[in-house]
């Protein structure tokens, strides 16, 4: 199975849910989407389908573990392959407590072994690649050895793709947000880890923010990953087909993202439980630095949630922005 990874939006818990998977994938049609962190419990003993299932229209989209257990990884993954996700990715990165409680996420760069056993445990089940999200190190690891010990060590179990967020975590003494936003983006780590492993498919992620800085990432790797801001600013996405996978069609206007929206969020009223709060939230952030953009995340935010609520909210949102979707607002 061969995934395009030039262009991907990282996996983010509470927000890259199926619902916002499927609004990103209107704007962009190539750039890999990844479900949030699903943990091995969760899919051996919950409820599979609702972790697991997602709308055909998502594709390319990556499925991401939580766990350090192989055996636990390993049958996770042989329920995955129902699902037929294009990419099953192994969390080694992420600091929060919970996560260093199941003892997996960013804790596990103390331990390439132990991720070494599980990535050769994924990949023997796994119809999907296996790849793995990690970071430049943890607490006082020293930055470029740890970093390269690490991949050289999962790399030998079979893994080819790393994706790198440019920031140490730091287990003890910071939140996971301040894990995001406090230590230093060491960007010319990854470049060094490409050059010093050209074999290896290098993904670069942390703090990037403009499609004009991932084309400069991608003179050094092989693929960039956007986070917050590819939530925060979804719309930053519409130029990724032409810019890095050479598609010319015409990138949807954001009216046209709206509309195209609506028969998918009618369907999901139909689920039991279902809200359009659940999708629209994903929404607020279309218009970013547009006029109206105020209007249209206000009322959505007042209106979403209330009983009965459907697509008419939506519509009614949409009539508060002008149809001049390139004309930014000036800073």
């Amino acid at each position: 199975m061969n995934v395009n990874r030039r262009i991907s939006v990282a996996p983010m818990m509470d927000w890259t849910d199926r619902h916002d998977r499927y609004f990103l994938r209107q704007i962009s049609r190539h750039t890999l989407l990844y479900t949030e962190m699903v943990t091995t419990g969760a899919i051996l003993h919950g409820g599979v389908d609702r972790h697991l299932r997602y709308n055909d229209a998502e594709h390319p989209v990556a499925l991401q573990l939580g766990g350090s257990d192989p055996d636990d990884l390993a049958r996770a993954c042989e329920i995955a392959n129902e699902y037929a996700y294009d990419e099953i990715n192994l969390n080694c990165g992420c600091p929060s407590d919970r996560v260093q409680n199941g003892a997996f996420g960013a804790c596990l760069m103390a331990t390439p072994d132990i991720v070494a056993s599980c990535v050769k445990s994924m990949i023997s089940t796994s119809d999907a690649p296996v790849t793995v999200k990690n970071r430049i190190g943890i607490d006082d690891q020293e930055d470029y050895p740890s970093l390269k010990r690490f991949t050289e060590t999962v790399a030998e179990a079979g893994c080819k793709t790393f994706i790198v967020h440019a920031r140490k975590a730091w287990l003890k003494g910071l939140s996971p947000k301040e894990n995001r936003e406090v230590p230093p983006l060491k960007y010319e780590l990854v470049y060094q880890l490409k050059q010093e492993f050209p074999e290896l498919e290098i993904l670069i992620n942390g703090g990037i923010k403009t499609l004009d800085d991932t084309e400069e990432h991608l003179k050094h790797v092989d693929g960039v990953m956007i986070g917050r801001e590819a939530y925060q600013n979804p719309y930053i996405l519409a130029d990724v087909d032409r810019r890095f996978y050479g598609d010319d069609a015409k990138a949807p206007t954001r009216h046209q993202v709206v509309e195209a929206m609506l028969p998918y969020i009618e369907e999901h009223l139909k689920e039991e439980h279902g809200t359009i709060g659940h999708v629209t939230r994903h929404m607020l952030g279309l218009f970013q630095q547009m006029r109206g953009a105020k209007q249209w995340r206000r009322y959505l935010s007042e209106n979403a949630h209330h009983k009965g609520a459907g697509t008419d909210v939506v519509r009614e949102a949409l009539s508060l922005v002008p149809e001049q979707d390139d004309e930014v607002l000036s800073a």
